[in-house]
């Protein structure tokens, strides 16, 4: 079997599907279970839908950029897996870097790679990456109150702690990308500088909405510009 038979068959869309479904049902029965509570503890119904559909507007712009992801990641992956995984519990920078650095550690190319390639791509997009869910269970309260306890202290360490954690998982995400050069770090240079761009808008003219599109719109442009760094450099 081909790489696509397996990333497009049937079996695979019935699979995400059931998973999906499955996800969306144990929403909206935690859902019933707020709603319920909602109104034991003395909110009306009015209230808790203006929850709702506040809550619905905040996440729908948002999710403009794991759309535009999953545009990338279908072209490579098909389009069953890439909706599962960006659906349920993936992050669209990891899904992509993980994606990337499986089929790279074959040695082969999509358009030659087989069933074992897609298999070893499913594996390390989601069993690799259940040692920190499974870890954050045990030890992110603990990390969290130790944040908290240094903050009380003095704020300067507290900052600071926070800092480090954004800056570890930068370091994971950026230097592979860095490090390879070319299209790709002309493509990041080019994310960096249209992220910074509408940050000063934001700042300059106090343009706060713009803030919900920020990465939305460095994914689209920095996706766009890759194929003109591609271009260019051959």
């Amino acid at each position: 079997m081909s790489f696509y038979d397996v990333a497009n068959s049937t079996l695979l869309y019935v699979c995400v599907a059931f998973g999906i479904l499955y996800v969306m049902g144990l929403a909206f029965v935690y859902l019933k279970k707020c709603w319920t509570r909602g109104l034991e503890v003395g909110f009306t119904k009015a209230d808790l839908l203006n929850v709702v559909k506040s809550s619905a507007s905040f996440s729908i712009v948002p999710s403009i950029a794991i759309v535009i992801g999953l545009f990338s990641l279908v072209a490579m992956l098909g389009v069953p897996w890439p909706w599962f995984r960006l659906s349920v519990i993936g992050s669209v920078a990891y899904e992509i870097m993980a994606a990337d650095a499986a089929l790279k550690s074959t040695g082969v190319e999509i358009a030659t790679a087989g069933a074992d390639t897609f298999v070893l791509i499913m594996y390390v997009m989601s069993i690799c990456i259940l040692g920190g869910i499974v870890s954050s269970i045990f030890i992110s309260k603990k990390i969290q109150t130790g944040a908290m306890k240094m903050k009380d202290k003095d704020e300067r360490w507290g900052a600071l702690g926070n800092s480090t954690f954004m800056m570890a998982i930068l370091v994971v995400l950026l230097i592979p990308m860095l490090l390879h050069g070319g299209v790709d770090l002309l493509t990041w240079l080019t994310s960096l500088f249209v992220t910074l761009f509408i940050g000063s808008l934001i700042q300059k003219f106090n343009m706060k909405w713009l803030s919900n599109f920020v990465l939305a719109l460095s994914l689209l442009i920095a996706m766009a510009s890759s194929v003109l760094w591609t271009n260019i450099l051959g």
